[in-house]
């Protein structure tokens, strides 16, 4: 059954419109960067994440432009290669970190160590060696186990600059597993319990450790900046009990990421201006009432500044109208966008390479993958001569999918293709059977 969108028959958005990146344009044909969408299609074939340099360029400057005095790392678990790295040590940016793996990346483009902070909630002995190995700028301290274990590896006559990870247990994020700024999860440590209180405590008995501020996240896919000006409020507020307890003024505070970005035509993502007038006007305030110095802030985007940079490519494999509806089989799926079946996502896509005069038809997306729940997205309008062969772009997939991405029924993992200036090249290589097999090895 296909359910007609005469409304979306002759759409076009805009130049920039969300959720598509900055450069992506439709006419005369579909193009990011100045790259035919089509040519990247024919020459390294499908699937495959696009990713455009210019856009990710423009959101750190923006981040920049709103933030002068802050500290901004981009958030490494979003998406990370080597050009990404790259891009964004050339932006001025820092980087945070929170497994060996996107450490070794950033150390193999020389990413300035002093710009770099690692943080999780549960980093292994060898993780933390090699980031006191690094010289990184900041260690994250996520619990009281990690106090003692960081101290032994911190060489004689240096100290490890750390922040602690506080629970200002609110909650803000689009989905449930996605929100860590409540009591009743695995990240920081709890005011209430007295972790938190505990923590300064014994980090301030450690000369191997010099305490320089705090740190929280609330989420991810955040819309509004309230939240955020809550957990200013909440985190001064522990800044302020330090210093009265202790005689010391915490210099920083970091409120983590988690900024929301646009993943239809009707959403709207939290802009770095509204983000920045909101957290900067709130830490004013609440220092200025509790006769405190305005702490240097660091924030860390990740999502917001690499999602909507990024789109998908998949071509077209099979069309099956049922009595219900209208599904799209494409050559991805699940195994390169795990979103939908973990949180529920929700995305939208486009036809590119042909024009069609049909009206549109809302269709389910889905993928090659053997499960039901294999579904990229639901109720897209797609036109109703859509075909076998014919090339789909699904955009904002320029966080969480690369990074994510599984060998799921052993497919092999899609390349990342970069655009800028008319020019595309590969920055990770498609994942080849020999891949796989490599790792196998047998009886």
């Amino acid at each position: 059954m296909c359910v007609l969108r005469q409304d979306q028959a002759a759409h076009e958005p805009p130049p920039a419109a969300e959720p598509w990146s900055l450069t992506t344009r439709f006419r005369p044909v579909a193009a990011t960067g100045g790259v035919p969408l089509m040519d990247i299609a024919e020459r390294y074939g499908t699937p495959a994440y696009v990713v455009d340099e210019a856009d990710v360029r423009g959101r750190c400057r923006a981040f920049r432009a709103a933030l002068p005095d802050a500290d901004i790392l981009y958030a490494a678990k979003a998406f990370l290669c080597r050009a990404m790295a790259t891009w964004i040590r050339q932006e001025g940016l820092g980087l945070d970190v929170c497994s060996g793996g996107e450490l070794a990346i950033a150390r193999s483009v020389g990413f300035p160590a002093d710009r770099i902070v690692f943080h999780g909630n549960a980093k292994t002995p060898q993780e933390l060696a090699e980031a006191v190995d690094y010289g990184v700028g900041r260690i994250v301290v996520d619990n009281l186990a990690e106090i003692p274990r960081l101290t032994a590896l911190v060489p004689p006559g240096r100290r490890q600059q750390v922040l602690l990870r506080i629970v200002p247990d609110i909650e803000a994020g689009a989905h449930t597993a996605i929100r860590t700024g409540g009591e009743d999860q695995k990240f920081g440590l709890s005011i209430v319990a007295g972790d938190a209180a505990a923590a300064v405590a014994r980090v301030l008995r450690q000369p191997e450790l010099h305490l320089v501020g705090l740190h929280c996240h609330l989420g991810s896919q955040i819309f509004a900046a309230e939240p955020y000006e809550r957990a200013v409020r909440v985190m001064v507020e522990q800044i302020a009990r330090v210093r009265d307890t202790y005689g010391i003024v915490l210099p920083q505070l970091d409120l983590g990421g988690g900024q929301g970005i646009a993943y239809l035509g009707t959403e709207h993502g939290l802009s770095p201006g509204d983000y920045a007038r909101t957290v900067v006007k709130a830490m004013r305030e609440r220092c200025a009432a509790l006769n405190l110095p305005v702490p240097r802030l660091t924030i860390e985007p990740g999502r917001s500044i690499s999602g909507p940079a990024g789109l998908t490519l998949y071509r077209v494999i099979a069309v099956k109208r049922t009595l219900a509806r209208t599904f799209v089989a494409v050559d991805g799926g699940m195994s390169d966008n795990p979103r939908p079946p973990l949180y529920g996502a929700r995305y939208t896509a486009r036809l590119v390479g042909r024009r069609s005069a049909m009206s549109a038809c809302e269709v389910t997306l889905v993928g090659h993958h053997c499960e039901a729940g294999d579904v990229i997205a639901e109720q897209v309008p797609l036109p109703s001569d859509i075909r076998p062969g014919d090339v789909i772009a699904v955009p904002a997939t320029g966080a969480y999918h690369h990074s994510m991405a599984s060998t799921y029924n052993l497919t092999r993992r899609p390349p990342v293709i970069a655009v800028a200036d008319g020019a595309a090249r590969v920055v990770v290589r498609r994942e080849e059977l020999d891949d796989l097999l490599r790792r196998d090895v047998g009886l």
